[in-house]
């Protein structure tokens, strides 16, 4: 489950402040309640408050009088500081979710190639027990299947026997997607039975 980080407290104050602003509840030119009173009110220390104060302070929303106290900016600040806030949060919401999911494919990538390994061990070692043997298949370069993804040769469905791996000019691409393109010269890793291999022998032909 994805959760969101959570806001600084003085950041929540400065949106509440912002909020009370755009609203109405303060006015421009309207003094704010001094920083122990508003430390009160929000139940936090003078120095998150100061903070918060000096955030606003810094786009406008308010603006902080020396020996006065804090006086309320324009509306349209306020407004905009709210709006500007609410993308940058979105944004950095969807970089959090983006590296999280990236985490999660990294370790489901990481136990698929664990499988893979496993049923290519097992298959090299029990090669006359188990009935699921491991085959290999050059594309030519006049085979139907050039250009075509896995997907859409519909390669399981029609041969039941499934692509462990390409070996394309000596790189071995584990596990390759539904979306991964044939090219000629590929040597197709699979698995399955023995019977099954006159249907991607045909299959492959040209």
């Amino acid at each position: 489950m994805i959760t969101k980080k959570k806001q600084p407290r003085y950041q929540q104050i400065a949106l509440d402040i912002a909020a009370r602003i755009a609203r109405n509840d303060l006015v421009e030119g309207q003094r704010i309640s001094g920083r122990s009173i508003l430390s009160s009110e929000y139940g936090v220390s003078p120095e998150t408050i100061r903070r918060a104060v000096n955030l606003l302070d810094e786009v406008g929303c308010v603006h902080v009088a020396t020996n006065y106290g804090v006086i309320v900016g324009p509306k349209a600040h306020a407004i905009k500081y709210l709006d500007s806030f609410s993308s940058v949060s979105d944004v950095t919401e969807l970089k959090h979710q983006l590296n999280v999911l990236m985490e999660q494919r990294t370790k489901i990538d990481d136990e698929i190639n664990n499988v893979i390994n496993q049923i290519v061990d097992l298959s090299g070692r029990f090669t006359f027990s188990d009935p699921l043997k491991r085959f290999e298949f050059v594309l030519k370069e006049n085979s139907k299947l050039i250009g075509e993804s896995i997907r859409s040769s519909s390669f399981y469905q029609t041969t039941k026997m499934t692509i462990i791996a390409l070996n394309r000019g000596g790189d071995m691409i584990l596990s390759p997607g539904p979306d991964a393109i044939f090219e000629a010269g590929d040597v197709l890793i699979v698995i399955g039975n023995v019977l099954d291999v006159a249907s991607v022998e045909l299959l492959i032909q040209n």
